[in-house]
Formats: C-alpha cells, sequence, structure tokens
C-alpha cells in the first residue's frame, strides 16, 4: 500500500497475478518465475537543461526471457518510479502471451516532464538514454525492442532508431530496434492508431456476445451504446473516433487533464479534437457543460466507461460510485485490484488492460516483422489482386449482362494497401484473443472476472513455451 493506502499499480498487478495463479494448476516455483521480473536496469546520466546540467533517473525493465527480443514501450513522466515501470513491464508479457505476439515483456522509463522541455532538451534527453540503453545491450532487434508510451510517440522513436543505426548501422537488420517509428521512417502505416483501434475492435467484439450481453442486462451490439472517456491523448482519442464513426457509439462525456464536460445528445469526437487543438482545451465546446470535478465523470451513468489516462484512476474509494455497465480498460492499469472486488460485486464487467489495449504491441510486432523481411506489406500481391478481382467483375458482368456501376467496381477489385492489412491483422488479433478469454472464463464456473481468465490465458501460453525451453520440467 502506499501513503494513502491504495494499492500502488505494482501490488494491483501482482494481487490480480495471484488471483489467477490460484485457479491454474502450475508448480509454485514456475508461477514463481513468471512473476518476477527477470531484469531490471536503473541508470542516472546528466543532460544539459536550461543552460544547466541536470541528473536524469530513467529505468528499463526486462520482465521475461520466454521470448525474445523483449518488448514494452518507454514512457516520458515525471512520476515514473521503479515498481510503475516493472508493473508496467509484467503487463506487457501477459499482453504479448494473451495476442500470440512471440515477445518477452519489457517497459522503459524516464522521469521527466516532457510538457516542460523544450525539442532540442527531449531530444538530447532521448538520444542519452538510448546510449545507455546501448551499452547496457538493454536494446537490440533481438534483444529489447521499444516503442512510444505515454509522453512519447513517433518523434523519440525516431531518434533512437537515429541513435542505435549511429552505433549498430552495420546490421542490415537495425531497423528493427524500435517500433512506433514515423512510417518515412521504416515505420508501418496503422501504429499511431493502433491501440484505440484495438480498443474499437475488442470492446465491438464483447458487446456481441449474447451471453455477456443478456448478464449485462444490454442488447448486443455495440451501436447506440453510451460512452464516457477519460482521456484524449492517443489511445483516447483514437478510441472515441473510431467508436463513434465505425460503431455508432454516443460519446456523452469526456474527461481531461484540464477538465470533464458532458453532453447527453452527445459528443463529436472530430470536432472536439479539433477545438482543442485550436484552443488548448475541452473546456467550452459546443453543447456541452463543465463538470465540477474533472473525476465526476468516471461516475457517470453510461453503458461503457473508458479510463483512457494512467494507471490507478478507479480505486476503492470511488468505485462505489461508479455506475456503467461496463469498464474497458484503454489505459494501462486504470482499474486497481481491491476497486475491481467492489466493481465486480455490483455486476459491472471489466474488459482488462492486458487484452484491450494490445493494438499497440500487436501492430508494433507487424513493423517489427516489416523490418526485418525489408518488404512493405501489399507490395508483392496487391496488383496481382486488382488484375484477379478485375477479371471477375468482367466475366460477371458478361455472364449477366448486367453492368456494374465504377463505384462498386472500384471497391470489388481494390487491392489491400499496408494500411488494410495491419487492420485485417489487429482486427483477427483482437476477435481470437477476445474469445480465448471467454472460453477460459465459461470452462471454469469460479472464475468471475475477465481479468482473471485474461491472467489464466496467459500463464497457460507462458508455460507452455518453458516446456518447450526445456528449462522446466
Amino acid at each position: 500500500m502506499n501513503q494513502n493506502n491504495q494499492l500502488s499499480f505494482y501490488d494491483s498487478v501482482s494481487r490480480n497475478f495471484d488471483k489467477a495463479a490460484a485457479f491454474s494448476s502450475l508448480p509454485k516455483g514456475l508461477l514463481a518465475q513468471i512473476k518476477a521480473c527477470n531484469s531490471v536496469l536503473h541508470i542516472n546520466f546528466p543532460v544539459k537543461i536550461g543552460g544547466e546540467y541536470q541528473v536524469i533517473e530513467a529505468y528499463r525493465v526486462q520482465h521475461s526471457h520466454h521470448r525474445t527480443p523483449t518488448k514494452g514501450g518507454i514512457r516520458f513522466s515525471p512520476e515514473v518510479d521503479q515498481e510503475e515501470v516493472m508493473a508496467l513491464a509484467s503487463l506487457m508479457t501477459y499482453k504479448c502471451a494473451i495476442v500470440d505476439v512471440p515477445f518477452g515483456g519489457a517497459k522503459g522509463g524516464v522521469k521527466i516532464d516532457p510538457r516542460k522541455l523544450t525539442v532540442d532538451e527531449l531530444e538530447r534527453v532521448t538520444r542519452r538514454y538510448t546510449m545507455e540503453l546501448i551499452k547496457k545491450n538493454f536494446i537490440g532487434p533481438g534483444i529489447d525492442v521499444p516503442a512510444p508510451d505515454y509522453g512519447t510517440g513517433s518523434r523519440e522513436m525516431a531518434w533512437i532508431y537515429d541513435t542505435y543505426m549511429a552505433f549498430k548501422g552495420g546490421d542490415s537488420d537495425a531497423i528493427a530496434c524500435v517500433t512506433g517509428k514515423p512510417v518515412h521512417v521504416f515505420g508501418i502505416q496503422g501504429r499511431t492508431e493502433a491501440t484505440g483501434r484495438g480498443v474499437f475492435y475488442g470492446v465491438r467484439e464483447y458487446c456481441e456476445d449474447a451471453d455477456e450481453m443478456k448478464r449485462l442486462v444490454l442488447p448486443v451490439g455495440i451501436s447506440g451504446k453510451t460512452m464516457v472517456i477519460q482521456g484524449m491523448g492517443n489511445v483516447g482519442s483514437y478510441s472515441g473516433t473510431i467508436c463513434q464513426q465505425e460503431g455508432d457509439v454516443k460519446v456523452i462525456a469526456v474527461a481531461e487533464y484540464e477538465g470533464a464536460i458532458f453532453n447527453a445528445n452527445g459528443i463529436n469526437i472530430a470536432e472536439l479534437l479539433e477545438y482543442r487543438k485550436a484552443n488548448k482545451t475541452i473546456l467550452g465546446f459546443k453543447g456541452t457543460t463543465t463538470l465540477s470535478n474533472k473525476m465526476e465523470a468516471l461516475e457517470l451513468e453510461c453503458d461503457i466507461l473508458v479510463p483512457a489516462a494512467l494507471e490507478n484512476q478507479i480505486t476503492y474509494e470511488n468505485a462505489p460510485r461508479v455506475k456503467a455497465k461496463i469498464i474497458a480498460e484503454a489505459a494501462n492499469g486504470p482499474v486497481t485490484a481491491d476497486a475491481e472486488e467492489i466493481l465486480l460485486a455490483k455486476g459491472i464487467s471489466i474488459i482488462p488492460d492486458m487484452y484491450l489495449n494490445a493494438g499497440g504491441v500487436t501492430v508494433s510486432y507487424f513493423e517489427w516483422l516489416k523490418n526485418l523481411s525489408h518488404m512493405r506489406f501489399g507490395r508483392i500481391e496487391k496488383r496481382f489482386d486488382q488484375r484477379t478481382y478485375g477479371n471477375l467483375v468482367t466475366l460477371i458482368e458478361k455472364m449477366t449482362g448486367k453492368a456494374i456501376s465504377e463505384r462498386e467496381k472500384n471497391a470489388i477489385v481494390h487491392g489491400a494497401d499496408e494500411i488494410d492489412l495491419v487492420r485485417s491483422g489487429l482486427e483477427e488479433t483482437m476477435i481470437n484473443s477476445l474469445q480465448q478469454i471467454l472460453d477460459v472464463k465459461r470452462q471454469n464456473k469460479n472464475v468471475q472476472s475477465l481479468r482473471t481468465a485474461a491472467f489464466l490465458c496467459a500463464l497457460n501460453k507462458i508455460s507452455s513455451d518453458y516446456e518447450n525451453m526445456g528449462v522446466w520440467p
């Protein structure tokens, strides 16, 4: 427990692991190995900021090497500490296993406030951090592959790539040292939206499950359901936009750093993002009222609550006031373990972070594969597919004697671009993974939560890897 008697993020992850382990028949020693963080790197390095040198505190944790490379984002935040990074690295291990991405889990953190640094200062910090990882052998396409996280994006990943190439450029696979890069710097189409789009696919698939919707007394399907979103960063903004545009969800409230707004008739997220870009705030957006407290948004009555900000947002203190039917954890660890017990007792369903926000690492995996193959997805087959579909359309027109409109023809003969293949692969991953989780939950009547079922899925897959490696009897 921390000083406010709230469970820490790491404590919550550990407690959730223990809950699932109680339902597992795996040996205690193997469970202990899976739970433990294998390698923890804590470094301090000097960087010139504001005309003076400051010592920067940073971390990289490799949680599990049952598969290599390890994989996980790097966050820039003044709240970074070792326990937080360990918790995030642990979740990455289980997340990769759930969505069948062949990585071990890792995570990095740099204790800075990026909003208070200039672009030049951020670049110096990022490059120096990368150099420390290179010196300690904590980065490489077959060793440990970072990605963006809270406070970082494609720009920082490009700096990491460039720094790594300065030292390891002779390696033809060096471009796979980091993912989340800009598309023009060996990135992949669809990576920026990946986590948010994965949230949409996961929520949509869950809402299609008749048994779960019957238990929650909700109609089947995502269309028309009301949603509240906390956080308008990368994940929250894409989650909201895609859920609205492709799922016909009604977003009734949005909470951000500066406050929260509400409109029972719905908030257009695309327009809200443009408004915030111009005004630096969501407050005052047309048709909305400002809530007295931004945390009040978490307690509004709605079908789906999407915490897409930081960890420990729903605790045992405010959990009794949460009225959502479904909590979709777009962020990492937004619900503490003790809060979850309260929510489950109220009949609220929680789609766990370790599954729901795995879209980012899934598309990172696609980027890694693209970099190692040195081939853009769709390059080989697109024109062949277009010709094949075009010939099929021509044959149908000849056989039926009816002409197909140019619009319909273009839709039919369109060969898959990289973005189409990425979205298709992500959708397939999210659908299959949720079905595996639901199958585990249904096969074990004592498992009440999707999180416990997800952990059991991960434990079974990781333990199988250890057995196949011959490192566990």
